[in-house]
């Protein structure tokens, strides 16, 4: 089960058809594998006997070499399939989970491990190449083989079935291990391990060269070797506990064991005289035939485990509920926007937001302001839809957010993220991500407005500039890219969180002045630190615990002597 509710025979859907196909084919390829040694038994006896005119000795080898050929034939179709199969399965599970990522909520994505994500998508998906490709075939021939392998040996002789019969079973019972919950337990502890080491190495990667200018190389350099230290015993623990499984499975399933298993326990009946030496040729030659795919399966035991832990998280995923969405959108008309007694509760229950009232009027900028954890981020995020509200509503236009389709929405809003994340691409597609049309000259001019053109045009290759790791931007220029990306947009209502944190004083004096400028006609929502930026908004609403402790312009607010003022006294004694 990827989990509850959600099998893992839904995620196989779109290839079941060819998979039920393949193994079809791979359960006659292990019938026709067993015929050649089933001949080469019928034969033995008049081949060591010297009587090679036994008519059936010509049907018995060109069975076994037809038998042959159908094996090699069933076998490149069924592994060809099941690996096409494989192939067209990655590809639609990762359009799947794209298409799904794009129906989430922005909300769900802003508190995602983008790490985690990726895992996904990538090697998730990959992870399940095993349990498509090979389990199938795999399956079929462990029961297939064996089963057409004892009903054969049962008819020479049961007791030496019962022989060749205990090295699989052994192993079976060995095998079972990989399913129980010390060994799932042991896993996810070493894929934790794996992640913490890689977490220790990308620190020391990321940091080396910082703390060499401060000539502490040698503290970082020691926190890395503790994490390789300790991964290092973690892992020996780790074999330590589960090396013995395979060394004892590869023992059980080995074809040397196999024989000598028949010879110890076939000399026993031929010196009794109830068996003849070339009846044992049966079990010598088809005891290993009988172990083979038990042994597939162990060899790919593990390779399940992470393949049924992979299934689980896209089952996960994909069954992350998104934002309902109305049959029948309506479109606002205008750029008002009202917060109406919104409140929002946390997952635990705790209210985030409490009774909020605010109207945001067009062609007026609002400012956000509080202590840390006042709820101007949250406040703000209810407006792009980030998450449905508890209670209450929040409308543009008149019309519910929650009665908007998500393009009518973003065709309104446009929102800065404080955390800004910029595609691997072009300096211009990144600007046009909302915008494809939009012309150079309309993309510069956004540029300009925001402060940033002059920086662009000093890049390698200008607006063509593929922005990677080689071409670093600093936080403030990151900033900017975004709010002209916003701008482009040109939406009616504009929310910037915490849009001027990572720019110097220049740079932030700079931006204000444009938006100021541009923030005709449009609704504009604001969160600073620095409130000596808000003197001119229209108005400051004041916020703590969730709630509106304040709501006017500047000068009001500092003479009424109240929160405001406090914040505003702490900033200039901070600033002094």
């Amino acid at each position: 089960m990827a989990e509850a509710g959600f099998p893992l025979a839904v995620l196989l859907r779109p290839v079941r058809g060819r998979l039920l196909l393949a193994v079809t084919l791979q359960a006659l390829s292990a019938l026709a594998g067993i015929l050649p040694f089933v001949a080469l038994a019928e034969l033995a006896p008049a081949l060591l006997a010297g009587r090679l005119d036994d008519a059936r000795a010509p049907l018995l080898a060109l069975a076994g070499a037809a038998a042959l050929l159908l094996r090699l034939l069933g076998l490149s179709c069924a592994l060809h399939m099941t690996h096409l199969a494989d192939s067209d399965l990655q590809l639609h599970l990762r359009r799947r989970l794209a298409a799904h990522l794009g129906r989430l909520p922005l909300g769900w994505h802003a508190g995602r491990n983008l790490a985690r994500l990726n895992r996904v998508l990538v090697d998730d998906v990959g992870a399940l190449h095993h349990l498509v490709a090979h389990l199938p075939n795999n399956l079929a021939a462990a029961v297939v083989a064996p089963a057409a392998c004892l009903a054969y040996l049962v008819l020479q002789d049961w007791r030496m079935t019962l022989v060749v019969l205990l090295p699989p079973l052994l192993a079976l019972w060995r095998l079972a291990a990989l399913r129980s919950a010390a060994y799932r337990a042991d896993r996810q502890a070493l894929g934790a391990a794996i992640g913490g080491l890689s977490q220790a190495t990308l620190g020391f990667v990321q940091g080396i060269a910082m703390v060499k200018s401060f000539g502490r190389s040698s503290q970082v350099q020691g926190a890395f070797f503790v994490a390789v230290e300790d991964f290092a015993r973690f892992f020996a623990a780790w074999v330590g506990r589960w090396a013995g499984l395979g060394a004892s499975v590869e023992v059980l399933l080995s074809p040397l064991l196999m024989i000598a298993l028949v010879l110890l326990a076939g000399s026993g009946l031929v010196l009794t005289g109830e068996l003849q030496p070339v009846q044992l040729l049966p079990f010598a030659l088809l005891g290993p035939a009988l172990a083979a795919p038990v042994a597939a399966l162990g060899h790919g035991g593990d390779a399940i485990v992470q393949g049924r832990e992979a299934a689980r998280r896209i089952g996960e995923l994909l069954a992350t509920a998104p934002l309902p969405q109305p049959a029948s959108p309506r479109q606002p008309q205008g750029a008002e926007v009202r917060f109406e007694a919104v409140s929002l509760r946390h997952a635990d229950g705790g209210l985030a937001l409490d009774g909020i009232d605010l109207v945001l009027a067009p062609g007026t900028l609002t400012a956000l302001v509080g202590e840390s954890g006042a709820g101007k981020s949250t406040l703000a995020s209810l407006l792009p839809r980030f998450a449905d509200v508890s209670a209450g509503a929040i409308r543009i236009g008149g019309v519910d957010l929650r009665e908007m389709d998500n393009a009518t929405l973003y065709r309104q809003v446009a929102f800065v993220f404080q955390e800004v994340r910029l595609l691997r691409a072009s300096v211009l597609d990144n600007l046009r991500l909302a915008t494809p049309e939009a012309t150079l000259d309309e993309v510069r001019a956004a540029a300009r407005a925001a402060q940033i053109d002059a920086r662009i045009e000093q890049l390698p290759q200008g607006y063509a500039t593929v922005l990677d790791g080689t071409q670093a931007l600093s936080g403030g220029e990151r900033q900017r890219l975004a709010i002209a990306r916003a701008l482009l947009a040109d939406a009616p209502i504009l929310v910037l969180d915490e849009a001027t944190a990572a720019a110097d004083p220049q740079s932030e004096a700079a931006i204000q002045q444009a938006l100021s400028v541009l923030a005709a006609g449009r609704t504009v929502l604001v969160i600073a630190h620095r409130l000596a930026s808000l003197r001119d908004a229209d108005r400051i609403v004041v916020l703590d615990g969730g709630r509106v402790l304040e709501m006017g312009r500047h000068e009001a607010l500092l003479q009424q002597g109240g929160a405001y003022a406090r914040l505003w006294a702490a900033e200039q004694g901070g600033g002094a």
